[in-house]
């Protein structure tokens, strides 16, 4: 039988939050495996715990878990990084200084790990004082070329640009992009995305020829009620993925 496609195929792989097996298996399904499924280290008291959660949700979904922090949380980044170990996901959020620890404890070079850097409000400077201690002190600003290539001397991935504010920061975004061709680097643009900008935000990152860009939709597609993710809205943003991909 033919193994399903999964997100190392592709040139966009869908990043949301699931929060129930049930709900993590149907999006694995409804996206045929171009997908990254968060978890977030956040909602769980200790790491036992969160490890004996999220290898259930590993053992159904071949592995495309996504541990998470929550919200950026830099005061998660020690617990992402144990609980990746154990875990060994297919990715990993993590705070700009919490990279080099992650790749570490993981032990090797195939999961995908993103760095946090943030807009600054000037094109082409972001911030990279996003971990426990740093984000507590005056900002450090710095090119995103230079951040970048501090990313990839920790053995990070990619680089998760948040928070975006949908389109708000479209110029800082565009540079950012230019700057992951120039270094040969995944993007994961974050915060404020939604049914209505995904495109626009994926087309900007793919023109400029991002080799991959891994967008993470979160509460614009999270059920009110249930805090589930939407089925439908996953299904629509697969559509969006296919167009552009095709």
């Amino acid at each position: 039988m033919e193994k399903k496609p999964n997100y190392l195929n592709d040139r966009i792989c869908l990043n949301v939050l699931t929060n129930s097996l049930e709900n993590a298996k149907a999006l694995y399904d409804i996206t045929e495996g171009h997908i990254l499924l968060g978890l977030l280290s956040k909602n769980y008291p200790d790491n036992a715990s969160a490890i004996e959660d999220m290898l259930k949700y590993a053992a159904i979904t071949d592995n495309c878990i996504s541990v998470g922090l929550g919200a950026g949380d830099p005061k998660q980044s020690q617990m992402v990084s144990e609980i990746s170990k154990y875990i060994q996901p297919r990715h990993v959020n993590q705070v700009f200084t919490g990279v080099g620890t992650t790749r570490a404890l993981l032990g090797q070079n195939d999961t995908v790990v993103n760095g946090l850097i943030s807009p600054t409000g000037t094109v082409g400077m972001v911030k990279i004082s996003t971990g426990p201690l740093s984000s507590e002190g005056q900002d450090a600003i710095v090119p995103v070329d230079t951040a970048i290539m501090m990313l990839k001397d920790m053995g990070c991935s990619s680089v998760k640009f948040f928070p975006m504010k949908g389109l708000s920061t479209k110029e800082e975004y565009k540079e950012v992009c230019l700057a992951c061709v120039r270094q040969d680097f995944m993007l994961e643009p974050t915060g404020g995305i939604d049914l209505d900008n995904f495109k626009e935000i994926c087309e900007i990152a793919l023109n400029a020829g991002v080799k991959k860009v891994i967008p993470h939709v979160y509460s614009s597609i999270i059920d009110k009620e249930t805090k589930q993710t939407r089925k439908e809205d996953v299904k629509k943003l697969y559509e969006i993925m296919k167009e552009l991909t095709k």
